[in-house]
């Protein structure tokens, strides 16, 4: 029997070698193609790009011979290319859609394959629903240029996408580069063997203000690290690395380049949350800029007092950019984004984007004149007070609905020792806290994990909350 190929929170992702096999990425590629010309897009061209991982050119080679086996037109990266590039070159290329070979911030055994449509966001649950349902069961009904009629065969045509994507940057208004050059700043980047490689040392060359990279080759094994996800203790080395160089602030960007992490002058990390209210701060008080905030229900509420402080709208989502991106799209948002540490951008692509997120947070420092920590202060001086969070992950066995109806018949009353004045069941399950804060349970999209979140108001209760969380999951700890 077939493997069963399933789109979980952000495309398919599976171990290479056993799951991940090229005669699944070319069903996979079927699937996708078999979509597009539901969708009336036969003809069109595709982007294609891919990550630093083992193979990821070849898969994606593979991926640009089925789509053309199937007559699009395909625009293949001519390299490793940032997950916000290759989304960009969508609307550049005025692309019907394009494929990421890519597992982002997963171990180095996995690759992925996310799709994307015209506007160079996520595709929707529905969509992406009817692309699993397309994907064949064998390679018999899996086209490819070698099998395709005389005249029926697309192009296939390698291309640079970072020229135009950075023309994009400065001639859309998104991002003055010079002042950032000319501030005299250390910026420390790690690029997590990934991605984001060299792209801050490109950007801002030829002033005072100094790059200096770790991490910044290929290596799919992801040395000094777990994976490449931008938090600790993926992350510990580059911290390091920012009090080694005396630097002003760490920019982290994860295996594709689509999240970025951040690391105050002090060697200190500045969880995802706290990110991403700071640049909502930014977009809103030092830009002036106004529009609609999207989060996913496991990120800040610090978004929502913004929203009140700024009369701009606020609206909740299930966890992932599959509903993000549309939402954004809907509401020509300001700013999306979710607690992975990926954010979008109104006037950029409705994708994350953890080079822009690193230029906004550097823009934002040369523009206050301070340091991260002292941005930090003013953000929690505007919000009335600081938010804590953090975040468990566990392995567990059985199936999900077993484990939630055990979530559902546990029932709490309290929560690290706080009242739960709710239960919000969208994505998981999310207990609201008498302090305004939150324990969120969920399955995750991509790994056999379950994952346990919260945000609070109480530094002291993190640990407890978490420890309840899991208790309530029926994890033993």
């Amino acid at each position: 029997m077939a493997f069963k190929i399933k789109f979980g929170t952000d495309g398919w992702r599976g171990e290479i070698a056993e799951d991940y096999t090229f005669d699944n990425v070319r069903r996979a590629a079927q699937g996708f193609a078999t979509y597009m010309l539901e969708q009336g897009k036969r003809g069109q061209w595709i982007v294609v790009g891919h990550d630093k991982r083992f193979a990821s050119e070849h898969f994606a080679a593979a991926v640009a011979d089925v789509l053309a086996g199937n007559g699009f037109n395909v625009w293949l990266t001519d390299g490793a290319t940032p997950t916000p590039v290759i989304a960009y070159a969508v609307v550049d290329k005025k692309a019907a859609g394009a494929v990421n070979i890519t597992a982002s911030h997963n171990p180095p055994t996995d690759n992925g394959f996310k799709v994307r449509d015209e506007t160079g966001g996520a595709i929707n649950p529905d969509g992406l629903k009817r692309i699993e349902a397309a994907i064949p069961d064998s390679m018999e009904n899996v086209k490819r240029t070698s099998q395709a009629g005389a005249g029926t065969t697309g192009e296939i045509v390698k291309f640079d996408a970072a020229t135009p994507y950075i023309e994009h940057l400065t001639r859309d208004g998104l991002i003055d580069l010079q002042p950032i050059k000319d501030a005299g700043l250390t910026v420390m980047v790690d690029a997590m063997w990934g991605n984001g490689a060299g792209w801050f040392t490109r950007l801002l060359a030829g002033g005072k203000t100094k790059v200096i990279e770790i991490h910044n080759v290929r290596n799919p094994i992801f040395p000094e690290m777990k994976r490449p996800e931008p938090i600790q203790p993926n992350i510990d080395v580059g911290l390091q690395a920012t009090l080694d160089n005396r630097a002003d602030v760490l920019l982290i960007t994860d295996g594709d380049a689509d999240r970025c992490g951040i690391g105050d002058e002090n060697g200190q990390f500045i969880n995802q949350l706290r990110v991403y209210a700071l640049l909502a701060y930014y977009l809103l008080e030092v830009r002036g800029l106004r529009g609609d905030i999207v989060k996913t229900l496991s990120t800040t509420n610090m978004l929502n007092k913004l929203g009140e402080l700024y009369n701009v709208p606020v609206h909740e989502t299930g966890v992932g950019f599959k509903y993000v991106a549309p939402k954004m799209t809907e509401t020509n948002a300001l700013i999306g984004g979710e607690e992975s540490g990926g954010y979008a951008f109104r006037g950029n692509v409705p994708e994350r984007d953890g080079i822009l997120a690193g230029l906004y947070m550097l823009d934002f420092m040369v523009k206050a004149g301070k340091k991260p920590t002292e941005l930090l202060k003013d953000l929690f001086a505007k919000v009335g007070g600081e938010y804590f969070y953090d975040r468990v992950d566990s392995p567990f066995t059985g199936d999900h609905e077993t484990r939630k109806k055990m979530i559902l018949d546990a029932n709490p009353k309290t929560i690290g020792g706080l009242n739960v004045t709710g239960l919000v069941t969208v994505d998981g399950f999310q207990f609201h806290l008498e302090d305004g804060g939150w324990m969120l349970i969920r399955f995750s999209g991509t790994e056999p994990i379950l994952r346990v979140y919260c945000e609070t108001r109480h530094g002291d209760k993190v640990k407890a909350i978490l420890e309840d969380g899991l208790r309530v999951a029926g994890i033993k700890q």
